[in-house]
């Protein structure tokens, strides 16, 4: 596994200042040369060739402009985007409530012929009963200090989980034994959300997997992440969501799904630690 998640939005950025250090070169000016034809400060010109400072649009158009080179800017703005993209802070998506963006990835979610889901802390969204979304979302946006919009955006959570029962959608998901225990909720949310488990689990095309306390580990816990066909993998942190598509580190992702999928339990043994877990809520 590489080191962080994030590493792939820091190469993309780490790549975009390369090749705006390239046009400097290329244009033969100094950093300094450079700030005064952009108007800023020598220090902002080597943040960003740096990687440091993540250019802005405005950035990248002066920095083309004043190296001449104006037919770059454009392809360099859209890569610039999509590396913002990979990395997007939970605060800044959920500056207006969460509903938006539970709504915002319905069409990847449509367009997904093979989900493969992995938690090791809460029960993936895509399962979870409005009570316990709503329950979930309430805390989030507390500890986060954005607007609780927890109702509406559990109502939509729920409503965006209709792929499982709509179109031709196959879904892999394993959980921690953890995830069973860790109380989100009251009991009756919980004891809910737990047997919703169990009726999903029937479901033809879900195949639900436990990894249990016990397993013998091939790979430690991970933080949690969902995989969008072969096409992006995306990582749940504590701060952000990292959107990985480099093909290299989808099928690293990949890789620990299936090596994660082979010290689970499917089957009677997991809806009996499934129940077991219910049990213990009384």
């Amino acid at each position: 596994m590489s080191a962080s998640p994030s590493s792939s939005a820091q190469a993309a950025r780490e790549a975009i200042a390369a090749r705006l250090g390239d046009l400097r070169k290329d244009a033969e000016l100094t950093g300094h040369e450079l700030a005064l034809r952009c108007g800023w400060s020598p220090a902002k010109s080597s943040r960003i060739e740096r990687a440091k400072t993540p250019a802005s649009a405005a950035d990248i158009r002066a920095w083309c402009e004043a190296c001449g080179a104006v037919d770059q800017t454009d392809d360099l703005i859209a890569a610039n985007r999509q590396a913002d993209q990979m990395y997007v802070h939970w605060q800044k998506l959920h500056r207006h409530g969460m509903r938006r963006a539970q709504e915002e990835v319905v069409p990847l979610y449509e367009r997904t012929r093979h989900f493969r889901v992995y938690c090791s802390n809460v029960v993936p969204g895509i399962l979870q009963t409005e009570a316990y979304a709503a329950a979930l979302l309430s805390t989030i946006a507390a500890f986060q200090g954005t607007p609780d919009d927890s109702d509406t955006a559990a109502a939509s959570r729920v409503e965006r989980s209709r792929v499982l029962h709509e179109g031709d959608h196959r879904f892999a998901l394993l959980l921690e034994e953890t995830v069973l225990r860790y109380r989100i909720g009251d009991d009756a949310t919980m004891a809910g959300q737990l047997g919703y488990l169990l009726a999903v689990m029937a479901l033809p095309n879900v195949s639900l997997g436990v990894i249990p306390f016990t397993a013998q580990r091939r790979v430690w816990p991970l933080e949690a992440f969902y995989l969008f066909d072969s096409r992006q993998a995306s990582v749940e942190l504590l701060t952000a969501a990292v959107n990985v598509s480099a093909p290299s580190e989808v099928a690293t992702y990949a890789k620990a799904f299936s090596e994660l999928s082979r010290i689970a339990v499917h089957g009677a043994p997991a809806r009996a630690l499934i129940s077991e877990s219910i049990t213990r809520l009384g």
